[in-house]
């Protein structure tokens, strides 16, 4: 594969070669000889179609996943964030000891390994938000919270040029990877001001299903918002704006 360089950009096929616009810019690549039906029988394939089949399921459960926080996700991620909890989510998908190539899941893996994801790599909540906290998942009662104690703004966070006010935020979901469904919620800190006045203490409190047996995600993150004449407005269109899965729950 190669990088199309000049004045022209061309897209389509021009003999065995295959012109094309990617994220990396326009790409250049010979033309496959290799058939669908081909790779879907072939024994020489074989592992082929385990991969491709893992991979599918890891492309779903993420998808599935990224639906569950997808309010908290709107406001935090970057243009490779699908493409990189997909990778993690094979990861969960290997960890799998029960069934055999091509057959392992995602609920059979250990998705214990997504702890710690960064749905924005450009932004990471551990270099963002310094102020301590904790975080809980009562699987019994399906209580989820999040709690800080008073902090210093201006010392505890990161924040990007032209910032005046900050919001906490928290996203949880029970997630059925075999159904493909979820329940979620969401909790929200009021705006706060970027200064050196110490916050009260802070509780994102939400509910997720009791005695679930699903895997349970957290997220916290923060966002950055500017005051301007009274009205505040997301910095940078949420560029800065971190989320990260702190807890996650296996039955």
């Amino acid at each position: 594969m190669a990088k199309q360089k000049g004045i022209i950009k061309l897209e389509g096929t021009i003999g065995e070669i295959t012109f094309h616009k990617s994220k990396d810019g326009y790409i250049a690549k010979e033309k496959s000889s290799l058939s669908a039906e081909r790779i879907a029988t072939d024994p020489a394939f074989a592992r082929t179609r385990e991969n491709g089949a893992e991979f599918g399921r890891a492309g779903k459960a993420g998808k599935v996943l990224r639906n569950s926080l997808r309010s908290a996700l709107q406001r935090a991620r970057d243009s490779r964030m699908v493409g990189r909890l997909t990778g993690d989510m094979m990861r969960v998908v290997k960890a799998d000891s029960t069934n055999g190539r091509g057959l392992r899941t995602v609920i059979d893996g250990d998705a214990t390994l997504l702890r710690g994801f960064e749905f924005n790599g450009n932004a990471k909540l551990s270099t963002t938000l310094y102020a301590p906290y904790t975080s809980s998942i009562n699987r019994t009662t399906g209580e989820v919270t999040i709690t800080l104690q008073p902090f210093v703004p201006a010392s505890m966070v990161a924040a990007p040029t032209g910032t005046t006010h900050f919001r906490l935020l928290a996203a949880s979901s029970a997630v059925d990877f075999a159904g493909g469904v979820f329940t979620a919620d969401l909790a929200e800190s009021s705006l706060l001001p970027l200064d050196q006045a110490p916050t009260a203490a802070l509780s994102l409190t939400m509910s997720l299903p009791a005695a679930s047996t699903n895997p349970l995600f957290l997220a916290a993150g923060i966002e950055f918002f500017q005051e301007v004449n009274g009205t505040q407005y997301p910095l940078n269109n949420g560029s800065f704006n971190a989320l990260s899965l702190v807890q996650v729950e296996v039955a």
